[in-house]
């Protein structure tokens, strides 16, 4: 199995609903967001994915998160914009381009701070 990955940041606001204490104010991250893809195979070129084009990606993903409170980004507003929903949020957003690449598998990691983070990896189906 290979695998190559890029990271990337952005700031944002959100706010918890529920028995979250002082989270349910509004308040913001410096949120980092890790991308792994996995495949089995190289291509005849000797790379599984072209980097170049993944962090193209990862970096439009994050330039429409920046500066954004995230319970008003389509796709996220409604939701408890816990970073396992922003995880989730993230790895539908990044699948649907990298669907029918040959890859297995896509791997999103979103970073609240530099001790939590939630993560969402799962299989891409073609």
């Amino acid at each position: 199995m290979y695998e190559i990955g890029v990271a990337a940041q952005f700031e944002a606001a959100h706010r918890l609903v529920g028995d979250f204490g002082p989270a349910t104010r509004l308040h913001g991250h410096t949120y980092r967001l890790d991308v792994v893809v996995r495949g089995a195979r190289l291509r005849d070129d000797g790379t599984l994915y072209d980097i170049g084009r993944l962090r193209e990606l990862v970096d439009t993903l994050a330039s429409a998160l920046h500066y954004r409170d995230l319970g008003e980004v389509p796709g996220l507003a409604g939701t408890n914009t816990t970073a396992e929903a922003v995880a989730r949020y993230c790895w539908e957003s990044l699948a649907a381009s990298l669907r029918g690449a040959d890859l297995t598998a896509l791997l999103v990691r979103v970073w609240e701070s530099p001790q939590v983070y939630a993560a969402r990896d799962d299989a891409l189906a073609p």
